[in-house]
């Protein structure tokens, strides 16, 4: 088992930003893939960007443009940028890396976002 640590979620009015952190507890040159997912309370959970070990990203079409996602192999950690920030990003946001080996998905335990005036 992976120990990965999400961070940096809150309560942000409409507009604004906040960073999200995914700490891993080994190397993140051992993934050959990270991503965040999102579950709002009665919907699936989605991905919402993801990043390859070259550095290749993907954005879901309601958060790109707004969503940047960016890697610290230094930090063994993977952010999330989330910018004019809507009500509709309300989830808890969880962290997701997969092996390079074994493409086992490992998922950290969530932190919750609440964009509300």
């Amino acid at each position: 088992q992976v120990q990965l640590v999400e961070s940096g979620g809150g309560l942000v009015q409409p507009g604004g930003s906040l960073r999200l952190s995914c700490v891993a507890a080994r190397s993140i040159a051992s993934f050959r893939y990270m991503a965040w997912h999102r579950q709002a309370p009665g919907k699936a959970r989605e991905l919402v960007a993801g990043i390859t070990s070259d550095d290749k990203t993907n954005y879901s079409d309601s958060v790109k443009g707004r969503f940047t996602i960016s890697r610290d192999g230094a930090k063994n950690t993977v952010y999330l940028q989330m910018n004019r920030l809507k009500p509709d990003d309300t989830a808890v946001y969880y962290c997701k890396a997969t092996g390079i080996y074994t493409s086992v998905d490992y998922w950290g335990q969530g932190t919750q976002v609440n964009v509300s005036s």
